[in-house]
Protein backbone atom coordinates (compact mmCIF):
# COMPACT_ATOMS: atom_id res chain seq x y z
CA UNK A 1 0.00 0.00 0.00
CA UNK A 2 1.53 2.93 -1.16
CA UNK A 3 2.30 6.35 1.28
CA UNK A 4 -0.85 8.19 0.07
CA UNK A 5 -3.46 4.84 -0.14
CA UNK A 6 -2.66 4.53 3.77
CA UNK A 7 -3.05 8.03 4.83
CA UNK A 8 -6.55 7.65 2.98
CA UNK A 9 -7.43 4.61 4.79
CA UNK A 10 -6.10 5.58 8.12
CA UNK A 11 -7.65 8.42 8.13
CA UNK A 12 -11.17 6.71 7.26
CA UNK A 13 -10.87 4.09 9.96
CA UNK A 14 -9.92 6.90 12.64
CA UNK A 15 -12.97 8.65 12.30
CA UNK A 16 -15.12 5.62 11.26
CA UNK A 17 -15.58 4.87 15.63
CA UNK A 18 -16.93 8.37 16.36
CA UNK A 19 -18.88 8.40 13.61
CA UNK A 20 -22.57 7.95 15.11
CA UNK A 21 -21.41 10.81 17.20
CA UNK A 22 -23.23 14.00 16.63
CA UNK A 23 -20.40 16.57 14.94
CA UNK A 24 -19.81 19.29 16.85
CA UNK A 25 -19.84 22.28 14.90
CA UNK A 26 -17.59 25.16 15.36
CA UNK A 27 -19.64 27.48 12.79
CA UNK A 28 -23.34 26.36 11.93
CA UNK A 29 -24.65 29.65 10.26
CA UNK A 30 -22.90 29.74 6.58
CA UNK A 31 -22.79 31.58 3.33
CA UNK A 32 -21.82 29.74 -0.30
CA UNK A 33 -21.95 31.22 -3.70
CA UNK A 34 -22.58 29.88 -7.02
CA UNK A 35 -22.94 30.58 -10.56
CA UNK A 36 -26.66 30.15 -12.47
CA UNK A 37 -25.33 27.19 -14.04
CA UNK A 38 -27.07 23.91 -13.64
CA UNK A 39 -24.03 21.92 -11.69
CA UNK A 40 -24.94 23.81 -9.27
CA UNK A 41 -27.39 21.53 -8.35
CA UNK A 42 -26.06 19.85 -5.56
CA UNK A 43 -25.95 23.20 -3.68
CA UNK A 44 -29.79 23.60 -4.23
CA UNK A 45 -30.31 20.17 -3.61
CA UNK A 46 -29.20 19.97 -0.47
CA UNK A 47 -30.78 23.04 0.28
CA UNK A 48 -34.31 22.38 -0.58
CA UNK A 49 -34.39 18.66 0.69
CA UNK A 50 -33.25 19.82 4.11
CA UNK A 51 -29.78 18.14 4.04
CA UNK A 52 -28.29 20.79 5.23
CA UNK A 53 -30.77 21.14 7.88
CA UNK A 54 -30.49 17.67 8.59
CA UNK A 55 -26.26 18.34 9.59
CA UNK A 56 -27.26 21.05 11.72
CA UNK A 57 -26.63 23.72 9.12
CA UNK A 58 -28.15 26.69 8.48
CA UNK A 59 -27.14 27.87 4.81
CA UNK A 60 -27.84 30.77 2.68
CA UNK A 61 -27.37 30.21 -0.91
CA UNK A 62 -26.30 33.36 -3.05
CA UNK A 63 -26.10 34.20 -7.20
CA UNK A 64 -22.64 35.54 -7.62
CA UNK A 65 -22.29 37.92 -10.68
CA UNK A 66 -19.02 36.23 -12.17
CA UNK A 67 -16.59 33.92 -10.95
CA UNK A 68 -14.17 36.51 -10.29
CA UNK A 69 -16.09 37.45 -7.74
CA UNK A 70 -17.10 34.05 -6.61
CA UNK A 71 -13.52 33.33 -5.91
CA UNK A 72 -12.58 37.04 -4.05
CA UNK A 73 -15.79 36.05 -1.98
CA UNK A 74 -14.33 32.83 -0.33
CA UNK A 75 -10.84 34.12 -0.07
CA UNK A 76 -11.88 37.44 1.89
CA UNK A 77 -14.51 35.68 3.91
CA UNK A 78 -17.59 37.17 2.73
CA UNK A 79 -18.64 33.56 1.59
CA UNK A 80 -17.56 30.35 3.47
CA UNK A 81 -17.61 28.16 0.68
CA UNK A 82 -18.91 27.79 -3.27
CA UNK A 83 -19.12 25.99 -6.33
CA UNK A 84 -15.90 26.87 -7.87
CA UNK A 85 -14.59 25.91 -11.39
CA UNK A 86 -12.00 23.33 -11.11
CA UNK A 87 -9.37 25.33 -11.92
CA UNK A 88 -9.60 28.51 -9.71
CA UNK A 89 -8.53 26.75 -6.41
CA UNK A 90 -5.82 25.12 -7.97
CA UNK A 91 -4.61 28.56 -9.79
CA UNK A 92 -4.99 30.51 -7.06
CA UNK A 93 -3.00 27.87 -4.70
CA UNK A 94 -0.05 28.13 -7.36
CA UNK A 95 -0.44 31.57 -7.44
CA UNK A 96 -2.12 31.86 -10.98
CA UNK A 97 -4.00 35.33 -10.78
CA UNK A 98 -4.81 34.89 -7.12
CA UNK A 99 -2.64 34.17 -4.53
CA UNK A 100 -4.86 31.75 -1.81
CA UNK A 101 -4.92 28.57 -0.79
CA UNK A 102 -8.02 27.23 -1.66
CA UNK A 103 -9.00 23.55 -0.85
CA UNK A 104 -11.99 21.04 -2.25
CA UNK A 105 -13.28 17.80 -0.23
CA UNK A 106 -15.75 17.47 -2.63
CA UNK A 107 -16.17 17.41 -7.01
CA UNK A 108 -19.13 18.59 -7.73
CA UNK A 109 -19.93 17.05 -11.28
CA UNK A 110 -18.88 14.82 -14.46
CA UNK A 111 -19.03 16.28 -17.77
CA UNK A 112 -22.18 18.99 -18.50
CA UNK A 113 -20.66 21.55 -21.09
CA UNK A 114 -21.18 21.91 -24.85
CA UNK A 115 -19.59 24.28 -27.38
CA UNK A 116 -21.89 25.77 -29.18
CA UNK A 117 -21.72 28.19 -32.69
CA UNK A 118 -23.93 30.67 -34.59
CA UNK A 119 -26.36 29.53 -37.51
CA UNK A 120 -23.83 30.99 -39.64
CA UNK A 121 -20.69 29.17 -38.35
CA UNK A 122 -22.80 26.03 -38.43
CA UNK A 123 -23.98 26.38 -42.08
CA UNK A 124 -20.30 26.88 -43.09
CA UNK A 125 -19.22 23.68 -41.08
CA UNK A 126 -21.86 21.38 -42.64
CA UNK A 127 -20.04 20.40 -46.20
CA UNK A 128 -17.07 19.17 -43.67
CA UNK A 129 -19.00 17.14 -41.38
CA UNK A 130 -20.00 13.33 -42.09
CA UNK A 131 -23.50 12.13 -42.01
CA UNK A 132 -24.75 9.30 -40.68
CA UNK A 133 -27.08 6.42 -42.53
CA UNK A 134 -30.05 8.93 -41.16
CA UNK A 135 -28.56 11.73 -42.87
CA UNK A 136 -28.18 13.65 -39.65
CA UNK A 137 -24.38 14.99 -38.80
CA UNK A 138 -21.76 12.40 -37.83
CA UNK A 139 -20.76 12.97 -33.85
CA UNK A 140 -18.47 13.47 -32.33
CA UNK A 141 -17.81 16.38 -34.72
CA UNK A 142 -14.25 17.25 -34.76
CA UNK A 143 -12.95 20.93 -35.22
CA UNK A 144 -11.25 20.20 -38.17
CA UNK A 145 -14.35 21.25 -39.75
CA UNK A 146 -14.32 24.65 -38.31
CA UNK A 147 -10.62 24.85 -39.85
CA UNK A 148 -12.51 25.97 -43.33
CA UNK A 149 -14.31 28.60 -41.68
CA UNK A 150 -11.33 30.09 -39.54
CA UNK A 151 -9.61 30.14 -42.71
CA UNK A 152 -11.96 32.00 -44.61
CA UNK A 153 -12.25 34.39 -41.80
CA UNK A 154 -8.62 35.24 -41.74
CA UNK A 155 -8.71 35.43 -45.60
CA UNK A 156 -11.10 38.38 -45.01
CA UNK A 157 -8.94 40.13 -42.32
CA UNK A 158 -11.39 39.45 -39.79
CA UNK A 159 -10.58 37.34 -36.43
CA UNK A 160 -12.53 34.54 -35.67
CA UNK A 161 -13.56 34.91 -31.88
CA UNK A 162 -15.23 32.59 -29.43
CA UNK A 163 -16.24 32.68 -25.73
CA UNK A 164 -15.12 30.84 -22.63
CA UNK A 165 -16.17 31.85 -18.96
CA UNK A 166 -12.88 32.10 -17.25
CA UNK A 167 -9.19 31.76 -18.44
CA UNK A 168 -8.46 29.23 -15.62
CA UNK A 169 -12.20 27.17 -16.19
CA UNK A 170 -12.73 23.83 -17.35
CA UNK A 171 -14.39 25.29 -20.35
CA UNK A 172 -11.44 27.01 -21.67
CA UNK A 173 -9.45 24.20 -21.38
CA UNK A 174 -11.99 22.14 -23.36
CA UNK A 175 -13.13 24.41 -26.06
CA UNK A 176 -8.95 24.62 -26.62
CA UNK A 177 -8.36 20.62 -26.12
CA UNK A 178 -11.23 20.65 -29.16
CA UNK A 179 -9.26 23.18 -31.17
CA UNK A 180 -6.11 21.70 -30.78
CA UNK A 181 -7.64 18.04 -31.35
CA UNK A 182 -8.95 19.10 -34.79
CA UNK A 183 -5.60 21.01 -35.68
CA UNK A 184 -6.53 24.74 -35.24
CA UNK A 185 -3.81 26.93 -32.38
CA UNK A 186 -6.20 28.29 -29.62
CA UNK A 187 -2.90 30.35 -28.56
CA UNK A 188 -0.98 30.43 -25.89
CA UNK A 189 -0.48 32.37 -21.91
CA UNK A 190 2.89 34.15 -20.71
CA UNK A 191 3.72 36.02 -17.71
CA UNK A 192 4.31 39.04 -20.33
CA UNK A 193 0.96 38.47 -22.09
CA UNK A 194 -2.03 37.10 -19.92
CA UNK A 195 -4.43 37.16 -22.86
CA UNK A 196 -4.04 33.63 -23.83
CA UNK A 197 -3.95 34.66 -27.65
CA UNK A 198 -0.37 34.70 -28.61
CA UNK A 199 0.03 32.82 -31.91
CA UNK A 200 -3.67 31.75 -32.12
CA UNK A 201 -5.81 30.77 -35.22
CA UNK A 202 -9.08 31.22 -32.97
CA UNK A 203 -9.09 33.87 -30.26
CA UNK A 204 -10.76 33.36 -26.73
CA UNK A 205 -12.34 36.09 -24.09
CA UNK A 206 -13.98 35.45 -21.62
CA UNK A 207 -18.11 35.94 -21.57
CA UNK A 208 -20.15 35.49 -18.24
CA UNK A 209 -22.15 32.22 -19.16
CA UNK A 210 -25.61 33.69 -18.75
CA UNK A 211 -24.70 36.35 -21.47
CA UNK A 212 -22.62 33.94 -24.17
CA UNK A 213 -26.51 33.35 -25.93
CA UNK A 214 -26.59 37.25 -26.30
CA UNK A 215 -23.20 38.01 -27.40
CA UNK A 216 -22.97 35.69 -30.06
CA UNK A 217 -26.18 36.88 -30.97
CA UNK A 218 -24.97 40.31 -30.99
CA UNK A 219 -22.05 38.71 -33.45
CA UNK A 220 -19.19 39.97 -30.80
CA UNK A 221 -18.30 36.23 -30.79
CA UNK A 222 -18.77 32.67 -33.43
CA UNK A 223 -19.32 30.05 -30.63
CA UNK A 224 -18.58 29.53 -27.08
CA UNK A 225 -17.92 26.89 -24.25
CA UNK A 226 -20.14 27.11 -21.60
CA UNK A 227 -22.04 24.73 -19.17
CA UNK A 228 -25.92 24.55 -19.14
CA UNK A 229 -28.75 25.82 -19.78
CA UNK A 230 -26.36 28.13 -22.08
CA UNK A 231 -25.90 25.71 -25.14
CA UNK A 232 -29.69 24.46 -25.32
CA UNK A 233 -30.77 27.94 -24.64
CA UNK A 234 -29.27 29.12 -28.21
CA UNK A 235 -31.20 26.19 -29.70
CA UNK A 236 -34.45 27.27 -28.27
CA UNK A 237 -33.60 30.94 -29.32
CA UNK A 238 -32.72 29.88 -32.92
CA UNK A 239 -29.29 31.11 -32.92
CA UNK A 240 -27.32 28.62 -32.53
CA UNK A 241 -26.05 24.71 -32.48
CA UNK A 242 -24.20 23.00 -30.33
CA UNK A 243 -21.51 20.52 -31.59
CA UNK A 244 -19.73 18.62 -29.46
CA UNK A 245 -20.05 17.97 -25.64
CA UNK A 246 -17.74 17.05 -23.15
CA UNK A 247 -19.21 14.03 -22.81
CA UNK A 248 -17.87 13.42 -26.74
CA UNK A 249 -14.31 15.17 -26.28
CA UNK A 250 -13.82 13.60 -22.56
CA UNK A 251 -16.36 10.54 -21.57
CA UNK A 252 -17.07 11.37 -17.76
CA UNK A 253 -14.83 14.35 -17.19
CA UNK A 254 -14.45 16.00 -13.92
CA UNK A 255 -16.11 19.78 -13.94
CA UNK A 256 -17.25 21.88 -11.19
CA UNK A 257 -15.77 21.30 -7.56
CA UNK A 258 -16.86 22.94 -3.82
CA UNK A 259 -14.21 24.79 -2.69
CA UNK A 260 -13.21 26.38 0.94
CA UNK A 261 -9.96 28.41 2.15
CA UNK A 262 -7.52 26.12 3.85
CA UNK A 263 -7.88 28.47 6.40
CA UNK A 264 -11.67 28.26 6.83
CA UNK A 265 -11.03 23.78 6.57
CA UNK A 266 -8.35 24.12 9.21
CA UNK A 267 -10.50 26.38 11.54
CA UNK A 268 -14.05 24.36 10.98
CA UNK A 269 -13.21 20.72 10.82
CA UNK A 270 -16.37 19.61 11.82
CA UNK A 271 -18.73 22.26 9.74
CA UNK A 272 -16.38 21.18 6.83
CA UNK A 273 -17.06 17.50 7.13
CA UNK A 274 -20.74 18.28 7.64
CA UNK A 275 -20.94 20.50 4.23
CA UNK A 276 -19.71 17.21 2.92
CA UNK A 277 -21.81 15.06 4.24
CA UNK A 278 -24.95 17.55 3.24
CA UNK A 279 -23.18 17.09 -0.47
CA UNK A 280 -23.12 13.79 -1.07
CA UNK A 281 -26.68 13.25 -0.04
CA UNK A 282 -27.27 15.48 -2.14
CA UNK A 283 -25.97 14.24 -5.40
CA UNK A 284 -27.02 10.81 -4.57
CA UNK A 285 -30.39 12.13 -4.78
CA UNK A 286 -29.92 13.67 -7.91
CA UNK A 287 -28.81 10.25 -9.31
CA UNK A 288 -30.35 8.10 -7.35
CA UNK A 289 -32.86 5.48 -9.85
CA UNK A 290 -31.54 6.07 -12.83
CA UNK A 291 -31.80 10.07 -12.57
CA UNK A 292 -35.77 9.29 -10.76
CA UNK A 293 -35.78 12.74 -9.03
CA UNK A 294 -34.10 14.76 -12.49
CA UNK A 295 -37.72 16.46 -13.11
CA UNK A 296 -37.93 17.95 -9.97
CA UNK A 297 -34.66 18.66 -9.96
CA UNK A 298 -35.34 20.88 -12.97
CA UNK A 299 -38.13 22.62 -11.45
CA UNK A 300 -35.85 23.48 -8.78
CA UNK A 301 -33.01 24.98 -10.88
CA UNK A 302 -35.52 26.87 -12.78
CA UNK A 303 -36.25 29.18 -9.82
CA UNK A 304 -34.97 32.71 -10.01
CA UNK A 305 -33.00 32.26 -7.03
CA UNK A 306 -31.12 29.28 -8.72
CA UNK A 307 -30.51 29.19 -12.45
CA UNK A 308 -33.56 30.96 -13.42
CA UNK A 309 -34.03 29.71 -17.08
CA UNK A 310 -37.06 27.73 -18.28
CA UNK A 311 -37.70 24.12 -16.99
CA UNK A 312 -37.84 23.08 -20.56
CA UNK A 313 -34.70 24.44 -21.17
CA UNK A 314 -33.06 22.70 -17.91
CA UNK A 315 -34.87 19.57 -18.71
CA UNK A 316 -33.57 19.34 -21.91
CA UNK A 317 -30.11 18.35 -20.98
CA UNK A 318 -30.65 17.35 -17.11
CA UNK A 319 -33.05 14.30 -18.19
CA UNK A 320 -31.62 12.48 -20.39
CA UNK A 321 -31.51 13.89 -24.20
CA UNK A 322 -29.39 16.34 -25.80
CA UNK A 323 -30.79 18.77 -28.48
CA UNK A 324 -28.13 19.87 -30.92
CA UNK A 325 -29.91 21.18 -34.04
CA UNK A 326 -33.35 22.03 -33.58
CA UNK A 327 -35.12 18.53 -33.67
CA UNK A 328 -32.22 16.38 -33.68
CA UNK A 329 -32.81 15.32 -29.75
CA UNK A 330 -30.44 12.59 -28.93
CA UNK A 331 -30.46 9.82 -25.75
CA UNK A 332 -27.49 11.25 -23.99
CA UNK A 333 -28.40 10.01 -20.64
CA UNK A 334 -24.61 10.54 -19.12
CA UNK A 335 -24.41 14.60 -19.91
CA UNK A 336 -25.09 15.51 -16.26
CA UNK A 337 -23.54 13.09 -13.71
CA UNK A 338 -23.55 13.97 -10.21
CA UNK A 339 -22.92 11.12 -7.94
CA UNK A 340 -22.47 7.84 -10.62
CA UNK A 341 -18.64 6.73 -11.32
CA UNK A 342 -17.47 8.21 -8.15
CA UNK A 343 -18.07 11.76 -9.54
CA UNK A 344 -17.81 13.47 -6.02
CA UNK A 345 -14.36 12.15 -5.15
CA UNK A 346 -11.82 14.12 -5.11
CA UNK A 347 -9.39 12.70 -7.44
CA UNK A 348 -6.20 13.78 -7.62
CA UNK A 349 -5.49 12.76 -11.01
CA UNK A 350 -8.23 14.94 -11.68
CA UNK A 351 -6.25 18.08 -10.42
CA UNK A 352 -3.10 16.95 -12.13
CA UNK A 353 -5.06 16.97 -15.86
CA UNK A 354 -5.97 20.26 -15.17
CA UNK A 355 -2.60 21.71 -14.19
CA UNK A 356 -1.23 19.61 -17.13
CA UNK A 357 -3.39 21.99 -19.21
CA UNK A 358 -2.44 25.26 -17.47
CA UNK A 359 1.23 24.04 -18.29
CA UNK A 360 -0.10 23.19 -22.00
CA UNK A 361 -1.39 26.81 -22.94
CA UNK A 362 1.73 28.77 -20.71
CA UNK A 363 -0.07 29.65 -17.24
CA UNK A 364 2.49 28.07 -16.07
CA UNK A 365 5.09 29.09 -17.42
CA UNK A 366 7.92 26.56 -16.96
CA UNK A 367 8.68 23.14 -16.60
CA UNK A 368 7.27 21.11 -13.56
CA UNK A 369 8.33 17.58 -12.56
CA UNK A 370 5.72 14.90 -12.22
CA UNK A 371 6.19 15.41 -8.76
CA UNK A 372 5.00 18.97 -8.58
CA UNK A 373 1.91 17.96 -10.02
CA UNK A 374 1.08 15.48 -7.48
CA UNK A 375 1.85 17.65 -4.57
CA UNK A 376 -0.06 20.29 -5.96
CA UNK A 377 -2.62 18.35 -6.35
CA UNK A 378 -2.63 16.25 -2.72
CA UNK A 379 -2.59 20.30 -1.34
CA UNK A 380 -5.74 21.40 -2.91
CA UNK A 381 -7.95 17.79 -3.38
CA UNK A 382 -9.00 16.58 -0.27
CA UNK A 383 -10.42 12.64 -0.54
CA UNK A 384 -9.43 12.49 3.13
CA UNK A 385 -12.06 14.63 4.44
CA UNK A 386 -14.24 13.00 1.79
CA UNK A 387 -13.95 9.99 3.08
CA UNK A 388 -14.38 10.56 6.68
CA UNK A 389 -18.09 12.45 5.88
CA UNK A 390 -18.36 9.20 3.50
CA UNK A 391 -17.77 7.24 6.42
CA UNK A 392 -20.28 8.82 8.47
CA UNK A 393 -23.38 8.43 5.87
CA UNK A 394 -23.02 4.85 5.67
CA UNK A 395 -22.64 4.28 9.46
CA UNK A 396 -26.28 6.90 9.71
CA UNK A 397 -27.76 4.50 6.83
CA UNK A 398 -27.89 7.53 4.74
CA UNK A 399 -25.18 5.86 2.28
CA UNK A 400 -24.41 2.82 0.84
CA UNK A 401 -21.10 1.00 1.30
CA UNK A 402 -20.66 -0.35 -2.18
CA UNK A 403 -20.95 3.52 -3.59
CA UNK A 404 -17.66 4.74 -2.38
CA UNK A 405 -13.61 4.24 -3.65
CA UNK A 406 -12.05 2.93 -0.42
CA UNK A 407 -9.23 1.49 -1.32
CA UNK A 408 -8.48 4.47 -3.71
CA UNK A 409 -5.10 5.97 -3.94
CA UNK A 410 -6.11 9.32 -5.03
CA UNK A 411 -5.54 8.50 -8.94
CA UNK A 412 -8.65 7.49 -11.38
CA UNK A 413 -7.54 4.56 -13.82
CA UNK A 414 -6.20 5.52 -17.03
CA UNK A 415 -8.46 7.20 -19.25
CA UNK A 416 -8.06 4.67 -22.36
CA UNK A 417 -7.66 6.38 -25.81
CA UNK A 418 -11.03 5.40 -27.26
CA UNK A 419 -12.40 7.88 -24.52
CA UNK A 420 -11.33 10.95 -26.16
CA UNK A 421 -11.75 12.89 -29.13
CA UNK A 422 -8.27 13.04 -30.42
CA UNK A 423 -7.46 9.54 -29.31
CA UNK A 424 -4.92 10.14 -26.45
CA UNK A 425 -5.34 8.49 -23.21
CA UNK A 426 -4.77 10.35 -20.15
CA UNK A 427 -2.85 8.91 -16.92
CA UNK A 428 -2.56 11.37 -13.73
CA UNK A 429 0.38 9.56 -12.66
CA UNK A 430 2.53 10.81 -15.90
CA UNK A 431 1.62 14.31 -16.30
CA UNK A 432 4.85 15.01 -18.48
CA UNK A 433 4.81 12.00 -20.53
CA UNK A 434 0.98 13.19 -21.73
CA UNK A 435 2.16 16.31 -22.16
CA UNK A 436 4.80 15.63 -24.93
CA UNK A 437 1.90 13.27 -26.63
CA UNK A 438 -0.39 16.10 -27.18
CA UNK A 439 0.74 17.83 -30.37
CA UNK A 440 -0.08 21.47 -30.16
CA UNK A 441 0.76 23.03 -26.61
CA UNK A 442 4.15 23.33 -24.41
CA UNK A 443 5.75 20.50 -23.62
CA UNK A 444 9.15 19.43 -21.95
CA UNK A 445 11.30 22.57 -21.57
CA UNK A 446 10.06 25.06 -23.51
CA UNK A 447 8.50 28.63 -22.75
CA UNK A 448 6.63 31.30 -24.22
CA UNK A 449 9.24 34.07 -25.13
CA UNK A 450 7.51 37.10 -27.36
CA UNK A 451 5.57 35.82 -29.85
CA UNK A 452 7.63 32.45 -30.00
CA UNK A 453 8.36 28.93 -28.31
CA UNK A 454 11.93 28.47 -26.98
CA UNK A 455 13.34 25.19 -25.80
Amino acid sequence: MNRWKWLLVSSVLSASSAAAEVLELEKDELTLGFIKLTDMAPLAVAYEKGFFEDEGLFVTLQAQANWKVLLDGVIDGQLDGAHMLAGQPLAATIGYGTKAHIVTPFSMDLNGNAITVSNDVWEQMKPHIPVAADGRPQHPISASALAPVVEAFRDRGEPFNMGMVFPVSTHNYELRYWLAAGGLQPGYYAPHDVSGQIGADVFLSVTPPPQMPSTMEAGTIAGYCVGEPWNQQAVFKGIGVPVVTDYELWKNNPEKVFGISAEFAKANPNTTIALTKALIRAAIWLDEEDNVNRPEAVDILSWPEYVGADAEVIANSMTGTFEYETGDIRDLPDFNVFFRYNATYPYYSDAIWYLTQMRRWGQIAEAKPDAWFFETAKSVYRPDIYLQAARMLVDEEKAREADFPWDSDGFKSPTPASDVIDGIGYDGRTPNAYLERLPIGLKGSETVTGSEILN
